[in-house]
């Protein structure tokens, strides 16, 4: 990864192993389960890169996420363990999603829930209940849900969730944003060639000053994801969003991007070139950051409003079905 204006502590240029995760699962029959295991890094925007061995130890373990599945009949099922979060249009691990990187949306997001979740289907429709630790706080206080409604080409979603408990307790993995509420209205649209995926997203992070919270803040941010598939296993992937906060330093409120009060736009474009299992992209990234607190944005005072980044993902992926004969 080659990134300008980088913050102190980070790197202009810097390599590391982005996956080596070994996948175990059983996805049919009544008891099923699901293992992910290995190393792995959380490249997102605008923040501080981290290396594979510290992401692992100060996010979630070598074994980020398992879980038993019960599937209780036909069209309803229980999950238990740590699971995949149902917030956002942006998964996780970067194997996962269009980009290398995640987005500014994502970076308010929860990414693995400690907890228990229900799943129906009901026709066209698709639910899911979940009670969990949010992000990943330990403290079992979170509800998410989420409605899917699919037809043809077309979905929509709607997904929420907040913390109906507040916390002060904060780690790497379970920031401030804890505490909040998040909203997504997610659209997709698949066909052939194309994937198209705008989605609308609104957090909220309230007033409690006995946790630290002086004045509560929000965001609301917008995002278009989309892919172009062309032949000889060449896809174009880009994303644009735009993302905005409340509050003012004057109020104290939370800084939930680059100062209290503050906005943010990111574009990104990721050429990607797959041949069965093996894989290179490439992110082509710029953030800038608008109504900044200064000190709160890019280089090493803080002060420079735009960060460029070009990232390369090279590796393989390979499976093997212990089931076929």
């Amino acid at each position: 990864m080659w990134q300008g204006n980088h913050v102190p502590g980070d790197n202009t240029g810097q390599a590391t192993l982005s996956n080596g995760q070994i996948f175990v699962q059983k996805a049919d029959g009544k008891i099923q389960y699901y293992i992910q295991a290995g190393t792995y890094s959380l490249p997102a925007l605008a923040t501080p890169y981290l290396a594979a061995d510290k992401t692992v130890s100060d996010f979630y373990g070598p074994v980020p996420q398992a879980f038993l599945k019960v599937q209780a009949g036909k069209n309803t099922s229980f999950q238990i363990g740590a699971l995949p979060t149902l917030i956002g249009a942006e998964y996780t691990f970067t194997f996962e999603n269009m980009n290398v990187e995640r987005g500014l949306l994502w970076n308010q997001e929860n990414a693995v829930n400690r907890g228990i979740q229900v799943n129906e289907t009901m026709g066209k429709f698709t639910a899911s209940l979940s009670w969990n630790d949010g992000f990943y706080s330990n403290r079992y206080s979170w509800l998410t849900g989420s409605l899917t409604y699919a037809k043809g080409p077309h979905s929509l979603a709607f997904v929420g969730g907040g913390n109906l408990g507040q916390t002060g307790y904060q780690t790497a993995a379970t920031p401030v944003q804890n505490n909040s509420s998040i909203y997504n209205i997610i659209y997709t649209y698949t066909k052939g060639a194309w994937i198209l995926q705008p989605y609308f997203q609104y957090t909220d992070v309230p007033t409690n000053p006995a946790i630290g919270i002086v004045k509560g803040a929000s965001t609301t941010g917008a995002a278009v994801l989309v892919n172009r598939t062309f032949r000889h296993g060449f896809s174009l992937p880009g994303r644009f969003e735009y993302i905005s906060s409340s509050g003012s330093a004057a109020e104290q409120s939370a800084n939930l991007l680059f100062g209290p009060g503050s906005a943010g736009t990111s574009f990104t474009l990721t050429p990607t070139l797959q041949r069965a299992g093996l894989f290179v992209r490439g992110d082509l990234s710029w953030v800038h950051a608008s109504s900044y607190t200064p000190g709160d944005v890019f280089g090493k005072a803080g002060m420079n409003q735009d960060q460029p980044r070009a990232v390369v993902e090279m590796g393989f992926i390979f499976g093997n079905n212990l089931g076929e004969k």
